[in-house]
């Protein structure tokens, strides 16, 4: 029989979480009750790391199973989806923004802006959030410049924190302070607050940078898009800047069986760290000791684009520009040709 539906009191909102004692993570035994009040713990930490912002929600309401499969553009059968809608029933006191799509649609998203609003959330489902780099009051300019570091297969994590080490000093290079977390899976994420900009200037400044990256670490970083090219090196997957492209939130959950969770880290403790060692039911204990320790990415200043766009200048006047975009999108201006190198041809290349 199903367990009755609880109501908590956040700050003064009714929050309704049905089915709590459903299985989220059985290995862990965790039901959604669990997986609620590990939101609870890390409250300040998720709601800095999503308020404002428009958030797609990974929605798992059957709990979180090996056999699940997840809905697709192509296929929508699955069981756990993503969600970048604000549903019909939206509560009026959760915010929403309207965001633009590469197609030039628009869709209302979910922009929380306190806690009551992300559990809301939470008892939908959703375990992983994944926000845009803008803020509600003005969703087409970005303000955080994202770099995801994803580690190719044969690659281990000290390679990657190895990249993400020199990436810091990229940035500083351009006058840009990065902050490091776990992405939740292999990687590593390092964000940098900026002026606001608009997303081509932002993702020609992830191209800059993760270029400058390569060039310093020709053997362990690569931004080559296409996966033939990249070998056992740790890919700047720069198109995770481009628009309606996201990336996991800090303190999300990865719908695996293991629960592993997006840590954000200091940087001195990057190298003595495993990915492994943040998880649903260990990051509250840390979060009590240590507090948000990204809580300084939102107070410190944000800086300028400017040196990123004049590498990005300098590489594509020696030839080095436009980068392919996503497989969704529209064909980009300047953009090359979407064919594999080994196929490529002068039927479909020139």
């Amino acid at each position: 029989m199903a367990t009755q539906a609880e109501v908590l009191d956040i700050d003064g909102r009714e929050v309704r979480i049905s089915s709590p004692d459903k299985p989220y993570f059985a290995d862990l035994g965790l039901n959604k009750r669990g997986v609620v009040e590990y939101f609870r713990s890390v409250g300040p930490g998720i709601v800095a790391a999503l308020r404002d912002r428009p958030t797609a929600m990974e929605r798992w309401p059957g709990g979180v199973r090996e056999d699940v499969v997840v809905a697709t553009r192509a296929d929508g059968r699955g069981e756990a989806f993503y969600q970048k809608r604000a549903p019909a029933n939206t509560p009026e006191w959760v915010q929403t923004a309207e965001v633009r799509f590469p197609s030039g649609r628009t869709a209302v998203e979910v922009a929380p802006h306190d806690l009551a609003s992300v559990l809301w959330m939470v008892n939908l489902g959703t375990v992983r959030f994944h926000p845009w780099p803008v803020r509600a009051a003005d969703t087409d300019a970005v303000d955080q410049l994202r770099i995801d570091l994803d580690p190719q297969p044969g690659v281990d994590f000290a390679t990657t924190v190895r990249a993400a080490l020199e990436l810091r000093r990229v940035l500083a290079d351009a006058g840009l302070a990065g902050f490091c977390k776990t992405s939740g899976g292999r990687g590593v994420h390092v964000f940098a607050p900026i002026e606001g900009s608009d997303f081509i200037d932002a993702r020609h400044a992830a191209i800059a940078v993760g270029r400058e990256l390569a060039r310093r670490l020709p053997s362990a970083v690569t931004v080559n898009w296409w996966k033939e090219e990249r070998g056992e090196r740790v890919f700047v997957d720069f198109n995770q800047m481009a628009r309606d492209r996201l990336m996991t939130s800090a303190y999300s959950i990865r719908p695996t069986p293991r629960g592993l969770v997006s840590a954000p880290l200091d940087w001195d403790e990057l190298p003595s760290v495993q990915p492994s060692d943040f998880t649903v039911v260990t990051m509250p204990a840390r979060f009590a000791e240590r507090g948000d320790v990204w809580a300084v990415l939102d107070a410190t200043p944000p800086g300028s684009l400017t040196t990123a766009l004049e590498w990005y200048a300098r590489d594509s006047a020696k030839g080095e520009g436009e980068l392919p975009y996503p497989p969704e999108y529209p064909k980009m201006p300047g953009e090359p040709p979407r064919v594999q190198p080994s196929k490529k041809n002068a039927a479909n290349w020139e």
